[in-house]
């Protein structure tokens, strides 16, 4: 379709789509370049080529895995942590914390934990283990006693 968005299936066009996923675009990222299909035209062929729905759910996967490396590159980037103090003439004479820059990082941190703990709880989430305990945190005691009570059926 000359001048327009491609809306035709082809095997190429997912490996691209699915290769610019996998290093951590969006799809709304991917999908504003040119020579690029819609959205739309993107969840019709997830619902119809079950290969280009299973290349897609890889592609996403290791973009997650991308994703949770790039935590250590943000955790560990200092650059803009500290801000020159300058005196009236214009000299160095110390440095004060970039809150900014600081607060900034830990969104971007704090972002990509939430969001790997929503699509991979498995692996990222928040590990609950649940403890059940009797009186005082001692073990539960259990009446192992059991009564069986027949009514009816007997000769009276």
């Amino acid at each position: 379709m000359a001048g327009g968005r491609p809306t035709d299936y082809t095997a190429e066009l997912a490996a691209e789509i699915c290769s610019r996923l996998s290093v951590g675009n969006s799809m709304r990222k991917v999908c504003e370049d040119e020579g690029m299909p819609d959205r739309s035209s993107i969840f019709l062929w997830m619902s119809k080529y079950p290969e280009f729905s299973s290349q897609y759910a890889n592609a996403k996967l290791e973009a997650a895995e991308s994703l949770a490396e790039e935590l250590f590159d943000i955790a560990d980037d200092g650059r803009n942590d500290w801000m020159e103090t300058l005196d009236r003439e214009g000299n160095v004479v110390g440095f004060k914390a970039n809150g900014e820059s600081i607060q900034r990082s830990r969104l971007r941190v704090d972002t990509r934990k939430w969001y790997l703990s929503k699509i991979m709880p498995k692996k990222y989430g928040e590990k609950v283990q649940q403890e059940v305990t009797g009186a005082n945190g001692g073990p539960i005691e259990t009446d192992n006693k059991w009564t069986i009570e027949i009514v009816g059926g007997g000769n009276d």
